[in-house]
């Protein structure tokens, strides 16, 4: 317990300086600053690479918090009550007096928001009187980071402080909902669209293109691991790393599964991690078999098309 709090202590200093750090959660580690601060966002934005136009999410420790910031809907207190703290975004309308950086919104008069699962990240965030914009530990465009170590290979020296909570345990992104107007899908995550149509009874329409880019994880390259990849794929051709879902007889070595039984979830607990051995590995080509666009699939081909806009 001891080790938890100087943690915490050590994390919340640097982060009161307006520094950026790393956190772990549920979905991928973040880089957290100080969602209140200017000086503090426009480090994850230089740290990043990030375009200032594409949005940050910012996450809270509970809803009275975020209730300084944001209008809330009904909609949204369903799909609280049901899925926070978890993989799931919701946009929503900024107030006026909110003291949220117009960095984090690209001057946009909406915010997406979410509440993380993971203990580490909920007790920083008790510790704090300010909510952190946080997206994920990577530069601009290339793989989401998953473990501690995938963050120090991305930033090296340049992150104050990266807190280690251990392996992530979805792997992916979370879903982005817009809650402004009619419930829209932004981005394919962690949480499935399905059970967010049970809870509001209805069909939720998609659009992870959109001119307008509201949230993060809109842009047509994002994910990649840096070497070109192709999806669908029945064979590899000579010299290219070959991505399965399911076991097969022979097994060479360029064989590398995400999953051997055709598990989507491990599948996607999986993916980022898979793709960085592969370009540590040598490879300079990779190929992945066709992935089931079902549930979690959908983010799974999400992110897998977006990679391979290399």
């Amino acid at each position: 317990m001891k080790s938890l709090q100087s943690n915490i202590k050590k994390a919340k200093k640097y982060l009161d300086q307006n520094h950026c750090i790393s956190v772990p959660s549920e979905t991928v580690y973040g880089l957290a600053a100080n969602a209140y601060s200017n000086v503090a966002v426009k480090k994850i934005f230089k740290l990043k690479k990030r375009p200032s136009n594409n949005p940050l999410i910012v996450h809270y420790y509970d809803l009275n918090k975020l209730k300084e910031d944001c209008y809330i809907n009904d909609s949204f207190i369903k799909l609280y009550n049901k899925f926070s703290p978890g993989p799931i975004t919701f946009v929503l309308k900024l107030k006026k007096e909110s003291k949220i950086s117009k960095l984090v919104t690209n001057k946009q008069k909406n915010l997406a928001v979410r509440f993380p699962k993971h203990r580490l990240f909920k007790k920083l965030l008790k510790n704090l009187n300010y909510p952190l914009a946080a997206p994920s530990a990577n530069i601009s465009t290339k793989l989401s980071s998953v473990e501690a170590s995938d963050v120090k290979d991305e930033f090296g020296s340049k992150i104050k402080y990266v807190m280690n909570g251990g392996r992530c345990k979805i792997g992916v992104e979370s879903t982005i909902l817009n809650l402004i107007n009619k419930p829209t899908i932004l981005r394919f995550g962690g949480l499935e669209i399905s059970k967010i149509e049970r809870v509001l009874k209805k069909k939720i329409s998609i659009n992870v293109n959109p001119k307008k880019k509201i949230s993060p994880g809109q842009f047509p390259l994002h994910y990649s691991p840096g070497v070109p990849l192709r999806t669908n794929a029945k064979k590899p051709n000579i010299n290219e790393a070959f991505v399965l879902i399911n076991k097969r007889k022979i097994n060479f070595k360029n064989y590398y599964y995400l999953s051997k039984k055709k598990n989507l979830n491990q599948a996607a607990k999986n993916l980022y991690s898979l793709l960085r051995k592969i370009k540590k590995d040598g490879y300079k080509m990779i190929a992945i078999e066709k992935i089931p666009n079902v549930g979690i699939g959908k983010t799974i081909n999400d992110r897998l098309k977006r990679a391979s806009k290399y």
